[in-house]
């Protein structure tokens, strides 16, 4: 971030937050506020979403963290859904959110009169694109506007320039759609499934081709591929680098997409813009976006026209997120000569074929190779296993506020418990993340009984526990990079 800018106040990081798991990772690396929606009205019912009697704990956990709740209420409704609205705008006004992104009058009127005490915010749904609409909504009681995907950045500045006190916000990362602000029937047409219910299934982004009537079988590439043409696969977002001008434009909160997402995504968009937002500079963590799932970048329509992709929807992901830290305590342990190249390899050197090499380097004294590594104190890690890793391998952690570390795995155990909690658990506990995320940092994995060495690091959700010479934070992320990156290692 440039100089003239540290001083200015800086817009919220809006995360999204699919279930329990998501919004834990979002208020760990950072953001000051997230999206999420409940089992009903909101426009992607794909997500995990949240139960309605879950809202008023997912409220504390942000709110203990100095983070607001927004729900998602953009679904264009029927007079048959009207009849549960009432209710349901109540409980969560019960709950505590602080904002309901809304995109038809109906709900904003429902809204205003059952839970008058929620903010309003007007979805990007509701394709607010000049002034005098953004006035009309601040008019009827909206606090902030979520800016049609379709404005540039000049468009934005000017929109707040006339009105100042209207909040605005913007997304910077995720998917482009390639309707008017998500407002498309092709779903519905081909698949009998509503986007605008909240039920979209992308078909933007399947293949197509060209037949002409009186030549029946005959397919004709609009763009020339073997797999046909991609007319509709938008390209996308990805406004990292220019964190600044938004600051400059006087956006308020800078929206990352992707409520259907898993933690790993939200963990890393979220750190990678916390990161840049506090100063630090947008090309140290360019890279950190391309470790994630994603489609080829550009920056949508802020600069210009946004640009498609006329290739195959495949996505790129670089790495994989194989542990989540549950504990790291100080311990005894040290390594002997055969661990010691690895210690040194971590602060930089490449894998051999994927896998690091364990044989005993002569070259390299056991006592020079701690003392190189800062390895003066170990550490025993216990871990959640998310995807497969080895002893061996050189992990790379992410935690708040850190730069990327590597970390290499020593002394790989699988660990096996009595209990966790009086619950009726396998001795290997592997209870599911969303039900871990909701108890928070007082889940205890109960009285440890057994630790077999191992080589690999398998058994999903299996907990496993190795050595590191730093001490990791609980819901620290530890990730490895795919040998392939079209699939896991």
């Amino acid at each position: 971030m440039t100089s003239e800018n540290t001083h200015t106040k800086l817009p919220e990081l809006l995360a999204p937050a699919g279930g329990f798991e998501q919004l834990r990772y979002a208020l760990y690396f950072g953001a000051d506020a997230v999206y999420l929606a409940c089992d009903k009205f909101g426009l992607r019912q794909r997500a995990q979403n949240f139960a309605l009697e879950d809202m008023a704990r997912a409220v504390q956990i942000a709110h203990e963290a100095g983070a607001k709740v927004y729900v998602t209420l953009n679904a264009y409704l029927h007079d048959a859904d009207l009849t549960d609205l009432p209710a349901y705008l109540k409980s969560l006004e019960a709950a505590g959110v602080d904002a309901f992104i809304v995109s038809d009058l109906g709900v904003l009127a429902e809204a205003r009169k059952h839970a008058p005490s929620v903010d309003i915010h007007v979805s990007t749904q509701a394709s607010v694109s000049n002034v005098a609409a953004a006035r009309m909504w601040q008019q009827l009681g909206a606090k902030r506007i979520v800016t049609a995907r379709e404005m540039s950045l000049e468009e934005i500045s000017q929109l707040k320039r006339e009105l100042p006190d209207m909040e605005l916000e913007v997304f910077v990362q995720g998917a482009m759609c390639m309707a008017i602000s998500g407002r498309c029937l092709i779903s519905d047409f081909l698949a009998g499934r509503s986007a605008n219910q909240g039920h979209c299934v992308q078909p933007c982004r399947w293949s197509y081709r060209l037949e002409e009537e009186t030549r029946p079988g005959e397919y004709f590439p609009v763009e020339q591929d073997e797999s046909g043409t991609y007319l509709m696969n938008s390209k996308d977002l990805n406004m990292l680098a220019h964190v600044d001008d938004l600051i400059a434009a006087g956006v308020d909160s800078i929206k990352i997409e992707g409520r259907v997402k898993k933690a790993f995504y939200v963990a890393t968009v979220v750190n990678a813009y916390r990161h840049v937002l506090d100063g630090e500079s947008p090309a140290q963590w360019a890279e950190e976006l391309n470790c994630i799932s994603h489609r080829p970048y550009s920056t949508g329509f802020f600069y210009g026209n946004v640009e498609q992709s006329f290739s195959d929807d495949i996505y790129t992901q670089l790495y994989d997120w194989v542990a989540e830290v549950a504990a790291s305590t100080p311990t005894d342990w040290m390594p002997d000569s055969a661990d010691t190249p690895a210690i040194a390899r971590s602060l930089g050197a490449e894998a051999k074929d994927g896998r690091r090499d364990l044989m005993r380097d002569e070259e390299i004294a056991s006592e020079q190779a701690i003392h190189n590594a800062g390895c003066s104190q170990f550490y025993r890690t216990i871990v959640y296993c998310r995807n497969r890793f080895y002893e061996g391998d050189v992990l790379e952690l992410l935690s708040p506020h850190k730069e990327v570390t590597k970390i290499p795995v020593l002394g790989l155990h699988e660990l096996f418990f009595s209990d966790a909690q009086d619950r009726d658990l396998p001795k290997n506990y592997t209870a599911p993340a969303s039900d871990r995320a909701k108890e928070g940092d007082g889940f205890t994995l109960g009285e440890e009984i057994n630790a077999v060495p191992v080589d690999v690091a398998n058994k999903a959700m299996g907990v496993y526990a190795f050595y590191t010479s730093v001490p990791l934070e609980r819901y620290d992320i530890l990730r490895a990079k795919r040998h392939d990156p079209s699939r896991k290692n």
